[in-house]
C-alpha cells in the first residue's frame, strides 16, 4: 500500500497549486501540514472499510479508484496550531479552516469543506472541471 505527503507525488499542474496554497497560508501566519498527496488503491480500499466492515469512523466516501487522490490530483492538508494538528471544525478552528479552505480556492482549487453532504475540511483537489469517470477512463489534465 502506497500513501504519500510529497508534493512530488502529484500532476504537475496540483504540485503547482498546493505550493501556492501552502505559500498564501504561510503568509497570513497559518503553517500547514501535508497529511496525504497520492494515495493507491490498495490503500484506498483501506480508508473506505473504516466504520463500514472494519471498526472505525468513516473517513472517506470514496472507493478505490473513485478518489482523485488515485490519480494524484488531491491532497489533504491540517492547519497547525502552536505546533499541534487542529482537527476541530467549530469555533475558533472552524475559523481557522475557512481561511485555509479560502486560500485554497484562491489558489484554483476545490475545496471539499464546502462539499455538501459528506465535508472534507482538510481535502483540496484540482480535476479542471472533469468528473472521476474521465480519469477512471485513462483522461489526463
Amino acid at each position: 500500500m502506497t500513501t504519500s505527503r510529497d508534493l512530488h507525488d502529484l500532476h504537475p499542474v496540483v504540485k503547482e497549486m498546493a505550493a501556492h496554497h501552502i505559500v498564501a497560508c504561510m503568509k497570513v501566519g497559518i503553517d500547514l501540514l501535508v497529511t496525504c498527496t497520492f494515495r493507491d488503491r490498495e490503500e484506498q480500499a483501506t480508508l473506505y472499510a473504516l466504520g463500514r466492515t472494519v471498526p472505525g469512523k468513516k473517513v472517506t466516501n470514496a472507493k478505490a479508484g473513485q478518489s482523485m487522490h488515485n490519480y494524484g490530483l488531491a491532497y489533504d492538508v491540517v492547519p497547525m496550531r502552536l505546533g499541534k494538528p487542529v482537527w476541530g471544525t467549530t469555533g475558533a478552528d472552524l475559523l481557522l479552516w475557512k481561511k485555509v479552505g479560502e486560500l485554497g480556492k484562491e489558489a484554483g482549487l476545490e475545496w471539499a469543506g464546502e462539499w455538501v453532504g459528506f465535508k472534507e475540511f482538510p481535502h483540496f483537489q484540482f480535476t479542471n472541471g472533469h468528473p472521476i469517470a474521465f480519469f477512471q477512463g485513462g483522461g489526463k489534465l
